[in-house]
């Protein structure tokens, strides 16, 4: 059986990680075509010896790609998502689903009634290290989960924010990393159902938050932080610690920890503690294991997946809706902040979906 012809829209760094994943091609997938406006799209499809257009719409009716990933800018999500459901392709969404909830379900509802799968690229659901730690928790590891705590602190350079957006409202860590941590809270977790935070832009004065801080409520009862800051010298941020991504410097740090009634759990050292039972208590020793796990890079077990979604063999890990409840919660983060106000996350996605 032909590899799955997969093709990619939008040839920013994303979207150049999927490409370079997709070009060396497996029996499951290959690089079939890229879609992006600007020169240097010429460019990376030329270097990869595919096909380039201009114009997505093109691409896609010339090219009739069996899947697609979408890794343009935010605005243009819900655009690009429509034009592929109205061709009956599958594709990955590059995160986060959209710019607003209401988009979000636009695009979640047009795909349902089409059966198009949409896959959302939060790619930590496929690290081999959330998947364990997961396992661990759902599987009573740390007994009840009583709370949990992340972390996103790092420094992004002056010239990062030579490029406008990016200064302002919407382009913050809360929104531009913090949504990963979030997901990967819901994913160990369980849903989260409320949140109340508070956001500062002392450091850098621009209208968007160089820093936040959350309180987390889940549906389970349990308690959480968030705190995240992309002006913070500190080793505590996922790209440093999960030794995910070789252009990152790595720490043997961890930026979660999640605390149970029997052990926890330190993430993604995947440092295991827990007392023996009925032993708990605090003049007793903790059992503790650093459970061996073999490093793998998601991106390419997303595109396995992918792959086999298109086939009809498996069905979407993390799908629209999933994707819009981890947009829903972000933004309750930067609702409270704003207003001072504990957020629902059901009413956000209640309140656009009405």
């Amino acid at each position: 059986m032909a590899p799955t012809r997969i093709a990619v829209i939008g040839g920013g760094m994303i979207g150049v990680k999927h490409i370079d994943v997709l070009v060396p091609g497996t029996k499951d997938y290959a690089l079939c075509a890229i879609a992006d406006p600007a020169p240097m799209g010429a460019d990376i499809a030329r270097q990869r010896g595919v096909p380039h257009y201009a114009d997505y719409g093109q691409m896609l009716d010339k090219e009739k790609p069996a899947g697609v990933v979408i890794a343009v800018p935010n605005q243009l999500h819900v655009e690009v998502g429509l034009a592929c459901v109205e061709r009956k392709i599958p594709m990955i969404m590059e995160k986060p689903i959209a710019d607003s909830i209401a988009s979000a379900w636009k695009l979640v509802r047009a795909a349902q009634h089409a059966e198009v799968p949409l896959l959302v690229g939060h790619h930590r659901r496929y690290n081999p290290i959330m998947r364990k730690a997961a396992e661990i928790i759902h599987g009573g590891g740390v007994g009840k989960v009583v709370a949990a705590s992340a972390f996103w602190l790092g420094h992004k350079p002056d010239d990062y924010f030579s490029i406008d957006w990016r200064r302002q409202l919407g382009a913050g860590p809360v929104l531009i990393n913090s949504i990963h941590d979030i997901d990967c809270l819901r994913m160990m977790c369980g849903e989260i159902e409320s949140v109340r935070a508070q956001s500062s832009s002392s450091v850098r004065g621009f209208p968007v938050e160089d820093t936040a801080a959350a309180v987390l409520t889940f549906k389970s009862g349990a308690l959480g932080t968030l705190i995240v800051s992309d002006t913070a010298s500190s080793p505590w941020t996922w790209e440093w610690t999960a030794r995910e991504n070789p252009a990152y410097p790595h720490e043997w740090e961890n930026s979660f920890f999640i605390a149970g009634t029997k052990g926890s759990l330190a993430v993604p050292s995947l440092e295991h503690r827990w007392h023996e039972p009925g032993r708990e208590g605090w003049f007793t020793p903790l059992t503790q294991q650093r459970i061996p796990l073999k490093q793998a890079d998601p991106y390419y077990e997303q595109m396995r997946h992918f792959s086999a979604v298109i086939a009809g063999k498996e069905t979407p890990i993390m799908s629209g809706e999933e994707g819009t409840r981890t947009l829903a919660t972000t933004l309750a983060i930067n609702e409270s902040a704003r207003t001072g106000n504990a957020v629902l996350v059901d009413d956000i996605l209640k309140r656009a979906d009405a």
